[in-house]
């Protein structure tokens, strides 16, 4: 498994990009994705609604995360009666 680091220097030699945007990119998409998670959770918890996950993160991830929601309490059910 290749460390951070490794891939932050592929990044930069095949972009051809300074490293500090490289490191911009990267925080800017992690932190895309940690909101991402943040609404879709409250979502799943009751504490926003469909309409306004829908509208923060989009109509797919909202659905996706319906999906693997419903996959894990089916997964659930299963277990708690095997």
């Amino acid at each position: 498994m290749e460390s951070t680091l490794t891939y932050l220097q592929r990044l930069t030699d095949e972009t051809h990009k300074p490293e500090a945007e490289v490191l911009t990119l990267a925080f800017q998409a992690g932190i895309r994705q940690l909101w991402r998670e943040h609404v879709l959770g409250r979502y799943l918890r009751h504490e926003v609604s469909r309409e306004e996950a829908i509208e923060a993160v989009g109509f797919d991830l909202v659905e996706l995360a319906e999906r693997q929601h419903q996959a894990v309490m089916e997964d659930i059910e299963w277990a708690l009666h095997a």
